[in-house]
């Protein structure tokens, strides 16, 4: 599958000031997120699960080809088994869920599964995230603005509080499409920040430059 903006823009944002020692990438397609964290941070132990199993192939492939495989771990597994066989803590979790929860599925399985709501109901990651973050861990995701409510109530439920939250929008006209969440078992005052991707098509703004530039080979 396609690296996606969505990817990019959660592996640039996601916080490393607490130096991680210990990361998790849940459901972790061909592994991007966890390749950008072990490009940006020190972390020694960086741990990924995906469930379906031509994307494990192709993470542990491209985590055994990149600079920092030492640091890279790949299982495959379903969050929930996951859950109850792994005792660690991790100080960094980090997901991009699947976000479509249409009543129609295609005839292509593997995509179904990344992008359905029903291969990892947002449910199942709050609770996995609650059960597998340290205690000054942070926990950040990135999902539809429209859900953002919703998420954020049922972390509340296990305990974890948004910390920072960034909004993105394509362009300055367009309304807000992707909230990237923060969370700590921490109650803070919220961090809300807006990010515009585009000034206009292909005129990409200064803020995401910034943001991105160290992983895109042009920009």
């Amino acid at each position: 599958m396609k690296i996606g903006t969505d990817g990019v823009l959660l592996g640039a944002w996601t916080s490393i000031e607490n130096h991680p020692f210990s990361v998790l990438d849940i459901g972790a397609g061909t592994g991007i997120l966890s390749l950008m964290l072990a490009q940006r941070s020190n972390a020694q132990l960086i741990e990924v699960i995906e469930i379906d199993a031509d994307a494990y192939e192709q993470c542990a492939d491209n985590f055994e080809n990149s600079p920092w495989g030492d640091r890279l771990f790949c299982y495959h597994a379903s969050l929930l088994e996951y859950v109850e066989e792994v005792e660690d803590k991790y100080d960094t979790i980090i997901c991009n869920p699947p976000f479509y929860s249409e009543n129609y599925k295609t005839e292509n399985i593997s995509r179904d599964l990344a992008r359905f709501t029903d291969a990892m109901p947002f449910e199942h990651l709050v609770y996995a995230a609650s059960q597998l973050l340290s205690k000054s861990g942070l926990f950040s995701v990135i999902i539809p603005h429209k859900e953002e409510k919703k998420f954020i109530e049922l972390a509340s439920k296990v305990h974890l509080f948004p910390k920072r939250i960034l909004h993105v929008k394509g362009n300055p006209e367009a309304d807000i499409k992707r909230s990237l969440i923060e969370f700590s078992f921490q109650h803070t005052t919220i961090k809300t920040s807006e990010l515009i991707i585009e000034n206009e098509r292909h005129n990409y703004t200064e803020d995401y430059i910034n943001l991105t530039k160290n992983f895109y080979l042009k920009m």
